[in-house]
């Protein structure tokens, strides 16, 4: 579905991203994880078209997108949403989530994709003539989901979107975007700093070191790795385990 095959990634001189390959492929929920600063966040922006790699190629069913302008990846059906949040904020909740549908084929289905919307975030349908910033931090981050839904993607790029929630909200988001992906079959790249929970849910993981791949596979074997485990949560072996 989506294919990232060495791709160099550079902000002016200086280069970002080496030789980064990697796959999501059809409802698949892939977690890429790694420490500030690693080029998480730089390789979502690449794909999402607001970066250019300078050398390899970015398909997406097939059709190479590296080279083409944010909103065109969007109409393929990649929508990704940004840390920070990104909202209007003096824009009501509604307002927002329309915006999200300003694609052709999004605005003909934009009532039904409300109505599921409103499903699956019930708050934001409570809170739907307030303006953006008088929401809470999760419930912005709720409406920052919602809105990028509203295009009908077939992949959902989140980046970074527990920064700063409780643990109870991200428990309650994480339920929907596991809901997204099993039920809708929307396929789920997913940057996450909180490693334990993004190998949890992830079907494929990939680790990130100073904008290198230096490690994949199945998430659940990751979480269980040893060298993960010493390298971003801190779990020493057991007396008398080795590695």
């Amino acid at each position: 579905m989506l294919k990232i095959d060495e791709i160099d990634v550079y902000y002016g001189d200086l280069q970002a991203l080496w030789g980064v390959s990697l796959a999501v492929k059809d409802g698949e929920m892939v977690a890429l994880v790694g420490s500030n600063g690693a080029g998480k966040s730089t390789l979502l922006k690449t794909v999402s078209g607001l970066l250019r790699p300078r050398r390899g190629s970015i398909s997406y069913q097939g059709i190479r997108i590296d080279q083409q302008d944010a909103h065109k990846i969007v109409e393929a059906g990649i929508s990704m949403v940004p840390e920070g949040r990104r909202l209007f904020p003096d824009m009501s909740v509604l307002e927002n989530l329309e915006l999200g549908a300003y694609l052709p084929q999004a605005r003909q289905a934009q009532q039904k994709t409300l109505r599921w919307i409103y499903d699956i975030f019930p708050i934001l349908r409570e809170r739907e003539t307030q303006a953006a910033r008088t929401l809470s931090g999760g419930e912005q981050q709720m409406l920052a989901i919602a809105r990028a839904l509203m295009s009908q993607p077939r992949i959902l790029l989140l980046d970074e979107i527990t920064l700063g929630l409780s643990p109870l909200i991200v428990d309650n988001i994480f339920e929907v975007i596991k809901q997204v992906n099993k039920l809708n079959h929307i396929a789920i790249f997913l940057v996450e700093q909180n490693v334990v929970l993004a190998l949890e849910l992830s079907d494929t993981a990939y680790i990130i070191e100073n904008g290198r791949i230096i490690g994949q596979g199945e998430a659940k074997a990751l979480l269980e790795s040893q060298e993960v485990k010493d390298a971003y949560l801190g779990i020493a072996p057991a007396s008398g385990e080795t590695d």
